[in-house]
């Protein structure tokens, strides 16, 4: 056995039995390959003998080279996977990862798109669907996300019961807490057409959004076509369903909503978790001053 092998064996456990993304197999690949190097290891039975304090060295090592501490976080979690797996080849009974807490991790502020990136985004999953159905059907997904704040797991628990659309929507979000949302025009509108598509039969107690097929649809197949249209419009990664989420809370709360009506519209538990919205607006204000202000331009 040698590290070329292990980390033949690795990559491909990772990419063939696990069907991670070629991302995460690169990733958890340089990860192992950094270990085992670092620490002279060449036999499964030398991984899994990896314990938390040899592994807190190796990060402490890592971090002294600047990795940071989202990084660091990452590169844990990568090895811990991998000495799993070790122990498991290495044929040990209780085979596990070391316990060992990543760093902490400053939550990072949610990173809204603008009105007509949202719009734009809309429609270009719409056009670019296989079938127009399926277009219409992901366009009025999207909008219920934007347009009314809620989570995409909560637009597609929807049942056919809640057609049409009204101006107000009962929607149980996290924790079975129910909340009444607002439901634009063209929100309703959206829904409408989409059913009037839709050539499967949409059941009152069954979900409103169907997949391909007809059964329930997942949120993978959401998040993949907008993947696709943020890509076409040049907008960042960070473009995402739940983004629009954060978009319609940044955009109500720079229009001047308060923070309990917004904290009532989003379902959030606590005030805490709407708060972070008026850092978001700062900084959204903070960016326009420095491209507009004469003294930043000078």
């Amino acid at each position: 056995m040698s590290v070329a092998d292990i980390l033949a064996q690795w990559h491909t456990h990772l990419a063939v039995e696990r069907r991670r993304s070629p991302h995460t197999v690169r990733a958890y690949h340089k990860a192992a390959e950094r270990l085992l190097f670092a620490r002279d290891l060449a036999e499964w039975g030398d991984v899994a003998a990896v314990d938390s304090g040899m592994l807190r060295r190796h990060l402490a090592q890592r971090r002294a080279e600047g990795l940071a501490n989202s990084s660091a976080a990452r590169e844990l979690s990568a090895l811990k996977a991998f000495i799993a797996y070790a122990r498991s080849e290495a044929g040990e009974e209780e085979a596990g990862a070391p316990r060992l807490r990543g760093p902490r991790i400053k939550k990072g502020l949610p990173r809204p798109v603008t009105p007509d990136e949202a719009v734009n985004l809309a429609d270009l999953v719409e056009a670019n669907a296989a079938d127009d159905w399926i277009g219409k059907r992901d366009r009025a997904v999207l909008l219920l996300l934007y347009g009314a704040g809620m989570r995409i797991a909560e637009a597609l628990s929807l049942k056919g019961s809640d057609l049409p659309l009204n101006e107000r929507l009962q929607v149980t979000g996290k924790g079975g807490k129910q909340r009444v949302v607002p439901i634009l025009p063209i929100i309703s509108a959206a829904a409408a057409d989409y059913a009037e598509a839709c050539p499967w039969p949409i059941e009152q107690d069954g979900p409103l959004f169907l997949g391909a097929k007809g059964g329930p649809l997942s949120q993978g197949m959401i998040q993949k076509a907008t993947a696709r249209a943020r890509k076409a419009l040049g907008l960042p990664e960070t473009a995402t369903p739940h983004a629009l989420r954060h978009s319609f809370a940044t955009h109500l709360l720079g229009a001047g909503a308060d923070l309990r009506s917004l904290q009532e519209l989003l379902g959030h538990a606590s005030l805490g978790s709407t708060q972070i919205y008026t850092k978001v607006d700062a900084a959204t204000l903070l960016e326009t001053y420095r491209g507009a202000h004469p003294r930043e331009k000078g």
